[in-house]
């Protein structure tokens, strides 16, 4: 449903407006989206804007502006939710708030072994294996698996390094792991210690010590000595665990949603607990526009952030929510089960609450002095380079790559707000002689430039480049051959003693290098873009070399599909000992005929 065109007459819209729960967009004359919002009654929400002073100055701009109104009428309140929060993300409304998260969350996974292995994992969900969390922070995940090691000695290494054990790790001598490589432990027994660590992070401790005291009696009852004095341990360390609990007020599956606003910027913090045991924070702050208050910030964040499952049972708010009611009721519906909203007032769930607004607060003052910081390094950087204004976007180039072989070109980009990780880019080069890092760069500026020469990406106000003057030139001469010569674009040299602090800018207009002394702001900034250029380059170069050793040369053998790649490389451990293998060595995997073993021989020989 859409307003009409030419003046928009909110009367006659309205009139006509369904009582329904839906999602609506209003726009500019220029056919700009203003804002996305939803709602149970879209009558009566969209009413609101028109029939009443709002107060509020900035819904009164934005009224103004208002054009025409798009509806999109859903079936429940839950389904508005989540079509508001998807668009808000992926358009970024001028008055809505929008929260920018370019991470993903970290997991703790259970591989799909014989003996599970447990491990940090941030990425998408594949296979059988089982996936624990997400953890609102790396180093939370790295607890707990420090926490699941000392408690039920669960392997973490890989499955190439288990495969070819013959006597116990380091692990195993500093008492993390209980040796399942060489058959100190029965699969019976490991998968018990699995099930109990899982059962830990589910929040079911209480049943777990109570089941590990009867066991550990009944042990000593048998006189079976060792095992009842592991169990003791377990339970010293599980007791040591659980005192966590005071903070939070006992046993509870929680998330602490805390709002700190400012005129321009504002932070929320989500502190985690599960099972009474606080996980860490995350912090965030919203892009949104200037006067927006704390219920605004709240209610859009949890609409975003809880687009989707999972979702505490119980999620406490710093500021009371307009539709408390509806949103417990969408989020519930999501859930699949009952989620509570509230504001604490009293005892530990208010403790809590308080320690998360102080975490807030000291977040918020860090960012705010790093963005004054970052508006000085931007000043500078204007004068420095003699721009025509303060650059609000910069991009920079390197090359990483192992003797000339499998080169990545980065591309990272920053803006007033520091790193833009969702816009970094790894161009994997090809077609080139190895190591020529000025044709290499050449491709990289070549095909990023062409992208926003057609309007896919936006163009930066400086191109930085880690290189000499060659690279300058190949850079040039990229941009000139798509047509994108008014740029400003910098070769950052390492200087004569590659020293940090001595770098030198090359300018294609200076004969002469610029150096900036090496207490400038503007210099700190190109540093630190610089390197991490070059960080984001190695990451990327190594992932593409490692999946050449595990993939490179097999893939090519007729015969020889996924599976059977995989039972390779699992009795092997890689791609240079398969190489090395015999014939007979060969054929003793399962699922390899002598005849096909024969042809990987014969395929490295």
């Amino acid at each position: 449903m859409t307003a009409s065109t030419g003046a928009f007459d909110p009367k006659a819209f309205l009139s006509q407006l369904t009582a329904r729960p839906g999602v609506y967009r209003m726009y500019d004359a220029a056919g700009e989206l203003l804002y996305v919002g939803k709602a149970r009654n879209l009558k009566k929400r969209v009413s609101s804007y028109f029939l009443r002073a709002s107060g509020d100055p900035r819904i009164e701009a934005m009224v103004d502006q208002i054009h025409h109104v798009e509806v999109t009428v859903t079936g429940t309140e839950d389904e508005a939710l989540l079509l508001e929060s998807n668009l808000i993300k992926s358009q970024g409304p001028r008055y809505n708030v929008v929260y920018r998260d370019d991470k993903s969350y970290p997991y703790l996974r259970f591989s799909d072994h014989e003996y599970p292995r447990i491990s940090y994992y941030r990425g998408s969900k594949v296979g059988k294996d089982r996936y624990l969390g997400p953890f609102p922070s790396a180093g939370s995940v790295k607890d707990t698996l420090a926490t699941l090691q000392k408690l039920f000695h669960l392997r973490p290494c890989r499955d190439s390094y288990f495969a070819h054990r013959t006597r116990p790790c380091l692990q195993h001598q500093i008492q993390r792991c209980s040796a399942p490589c060489v058959g100190l432990i029965s699969p019976e027994d490991y998968a018990r210690d699995v099930r109990n660590g899982m059962r830990l992070l589910e929040g079911k401790s209480d049943e777990l010590v109570r089941e590990l005291g009867a066991e550990m009696v009944r042990a000593a009852e048998t006189q079976e000595f060792e095992h009842a004095a592991r169990l003791r341990d377990q339970l010293g360390a599980l007791k040591r665990v659980r005192e966590n609990r005071a903070i939070t007020g006992g046993a509870a599956d929680i998330d602490v949603v805390a709002c700190v606003p400012h005129a321009a910027h504002a932070c929320l913090v989500v502190v985690t607990v599960r099972d009474g045991v606080n996980l860490g924070h995350r912090s965030f702050f919203p892009k949104h526009p200037q006067g927006t208050d704390a219920v605004e910030l709240i209610d859009s964040f949890i609409s975003q952030h809880y687009s989707e499952p999972p979702i505490p049972p119980e999620i406490l708010i710093s500021h009371a929510v307009d539709d408390e009611l509806g949103l417990e009721e969408a989020l519930s519906a999501r859930a699949k089960r009952r989620v509570r909203v509230s504001e604490p007032q009293r005892g530990a769930k208010q403790r809590l609450m308080a320690m998360a607004l102080q975490t807030a607060e000291q977040a918020l003052s860090a960012y705010l002095a790093e963005a004054a910081s970052m508006d000085q390094r931007l000043l500078e950087m204007r004068d420095a380079l003699d721009l025509d204004g303060v650059p609000r976007r910069l991009e920079c180039f390197d090359i990483s790559h192992t003797r000339g072989e499998l080169a990545v070109a980065s591309c990272v980009v920053f803006n007033e707000e520091g790193p833009l990780k969702s816009a970094y880019r790894k161009f994997n080069i090809d077609g080139i002689t190895p190591g020529d890092d000025y044709a290499a760069i050449r491709q990289a500026v070549l095909r990023r430039f062409a992208r926003v020469k057609r309007g896919e990406v936006q163009a930066p106000d400086v191109l930085f480049i880690d290189g000499g003057r060659g690279q300058l030139s190949a850079a040039l001469e990229a941009l000139e051959e798509v047509d994108f010569v008014n740029l400003r674009v910098v070769a950052i040299a390492k200087g004569p003693t590659r020293r940090p602090g001595l770098e030198e800018l090359l300018l294609p207009e200076r004969e002469s290098p610029l150096r900036l002394a090496p207490d400038s702001p503007a210099l700190h900034l190109i540093q630190r873009i610089r390197d991490e250029a070059h960080r984001f380059a190695i990451t990327g170069h190594r992932g593409r070399r490692e999946k050449a050793r595990t993939t490179s040369g097999l893939e090519t053998i007729e015969g020889l599909g996924p599976s059977r790649r995989r039972a390779l490389l699992q009795a092997f451990g890689g791609l240079s000992q398969i190489k090395g293998a015999g014939v007979d060595d060969l054929a003793r995997v399962d699922g390899l005929s002598r005849r096909l073993a024969e042809r990987i021989y014969a395929h490295f020989h």
